[in-house]
């Protein structure tokens, strides 16, 4: 039990720094970072480059969950931003 706690916690701070990386925000607070890290872990793991980046903390690559957090916010946000200007258009 905690170490999948300490999994949300480490994938929460991955997501909050992915966040700050990006323009776009990240809806959902502390929930939607952790979301975000987790799928920025995700699409890390899958991106051979970045598998062997940085240290490991509670099973999760931390270069790599940022990275791809960044990427997720990025796509996620862009994603948002042609919805918002489709809507506006109608």
């Amino acid at each position: 039990m905690l170490g999948f706690i300490m999994t949300l916690i480490v994938a929460a701070i991955a997501g909050y720094i992915g966040d700050a990386l990006t323009k776009y925000k990240m809806p959902g607070g502390f929930i939607g970072a952790m979301i975000a890290g987790l799928v920025g872990s995700w699409i890390g793991a899958y991106i051979p480059f970045f598998r062997k980046l940085g240290p490991v903390i509670a099973g999760i690559p931390i270069i790599p969950t940022i990275l791809g957090a960044a990427i997720f916010i990025f796509v996620l946000g862009m994603f948002r931003k042609g919805i918002d200007t489709a809507t506006k258009q109608q």
